[in-house]
């Protein structure tokens, strides 16, 4: 696992308008405040098992100049398990979760129409909650005694309770 900590702050862009020489009690303007990337999720539109999975523009912009070449995936709630995931950057602003990825959706039953909800927890992990295509969230669990031992190769998946 990467022992590097980023953090994914950054500046907003722009200065937001002035709004008079006396103190407010409002929030500053949006454009002013610092960009925070913690959160996004994506729509699957096309087979997971067979695209790479492209993340938000915005992602791709804030990590520009600073592209890490892999993140750690992990369930919620399905115990400690780090799946490796390679990062591409295509050149034009795009970034995708390649290499790895399929096997995190083939155990985690990912596929057309889920949303997938990604939450950054640091040193280039990602926590993930899945949807269904009825905006419902898939709960799992594992099974999995030991996972020290697990090779690359093989994907056990997580459990979904029905």
């Amino acid at each position: 696992m990467a022992s590097t900590s980023r953090t994914w702050t950054g500046r907003g862009r722009g200065r937001g308008r002035g709004r008079g020489s006396g103190s407010s009690s409002l929030p500053p303007p949006p454009s002013t405040l610092p960009l925070i990337i913690e959160e996004f999720f994506i729509v699957v539109y096309e087979d997971p098992l067979v695209k790479k999975v492209r993340t938000p523009k915005k992602i791709a912009d804030y990590l520009d100049g600073q592209e890490p070449a892999k993140v750690y995936l992990r369930a919620a709630d399905c115990g400690p398990r780090l799946w490796t995931v390679e990062v591409l950057f295509d050149g034009q602003g795009r970034m995708y979760l390649d290499k790895g990825w399929e096997k995190f959706a083939i155990a985690h039953g990912v596929d057309f129409g889920c949303y997938v909800h990604f939450k950054y927890e640091g040193d280039d992990v990602l926590t993930l909650k899945v949807f269904d295509g009825t905006m419902c969230r898939r709960y799992y669990y594992s099974d999995d005694e030991d996972t020290d031992d697990e090779s690359d190769n093989d994907v056990k998946p997580c459990i979904h309770p029905l």
